[in-house]
């Protein structure tokens, strides 16, 4: 499955997905009765995180079963799911596949350790500056 020789042009499918997720709201006609995503997103964050949180554990679950010799594949459907079911908490939220892609973009060429590390001290200062100064 990963051997493919052709690459798709992600940037273009996840647009279009946005797209029609972004179609699906029911600020824009979306209809809970004919669409699943419309379902989801009248139903309020509670609905779709919970599925966010189910997707995440069926991909940890594809992947410990492929360590002891099941489908790989079935990796990459439960990841699709999972990005899936992200992309319609971004819609909520009124973001897009392109802020995600900007903030990997931004984290290129730093290391995790550096990074996180970089958000903690973020954070001290942030908490230090809401101190309160003593007399």
């Amino acid at each position: 499955m990963s051997s493919s020789t052709h690459i798709p042009d992600t940037g273009d499918a996840l647009m279009r997905l946005a797209q029609v997720i972004e179609s699906r709201k029911p600020a824009n006609g979306g209809d809970a009765a004919a669409s699943y995503v419309a379902r989801l997103l009248s139903k309020g964050p509670d609905a779709f995180l919970k599925k966010i949180g189910e997707e995440a554990t069926e991909v940890v679950m594809a992947a410990k079963d492929a360590d002891h010799g099941g489908d790989k594949s079935k990796i990459v459907y439960e990841v699709a799911d999972l990005w899936f079911h992200s992309m319609i908490a971004l819609a909520h939220y009124g973001l897009t596949p392109a802020d995600v892609v900007t903030e990997l973009v931004r984290r290129e060429g730093i290391s995790g350790i550096e990074e996180k590390a970089l958000r903690k001290a973020e954070v001290r200062e942030g908490q230090e500056l809401r101190k309160e100064p003593t007399p």
